[in-house]
């Protein structure tokens, strides 16, 4: 049974099963080279990018997760808790962040509603 090669970034390339003598240890990849290339480009902000990127994710989900709970069931969070100091800067801010929840769901909620997947059952 041939094995089955993996990649891995800034690894050598090896073989999971089969012969060991087909081993590639070749470590020149044209993937790294091109990440190694944007990072310089980019002093080094390119490889924070992926990361920057699955963190605001994440807050788009979280944030549109609290909209659902809103719709369903009333409950809301409560910003007021929320104070750094005397302004309301921070309240704003997360206002905005759970409008951004909101925009996502009605979107979601729309595109669900015109295709032919999803039936209303209300």
């Amino acid at each position: 049974m041939e094995g089955v090669q993996v990649p891995l970034r800034n690894q050598p390339k090896f073989y999971l099963g089969g012969d060991t003598d087909t081993e590639d240890t070749d470590t020149d990849d044209t993937d790294t080279k091109s990440t190694d290339f944007l990072n310089l480009l980019t002093f080094g902000l390119w490889g924070k990018l992926g990361r920057l990127t699955h963190y605001a994710v994440d807050a788009v989900l979280i944030s549109t997760i609290l909209a659902g709970m809103r719709r369903s069931t009333g409950l809301t969070f409560n910003t007021e808790r929320v104070s750094f100091g005397e302004t309301k800067e921070a309240n704003k801010w997360i206002e905005k962040y759970l409008g951004v929840g909101e925009w996502v769901m009605d979107q979601s909620v729309a595109i669900a509603g015109s295709s032919g997947w999803f039936q209303r059952t209300r």
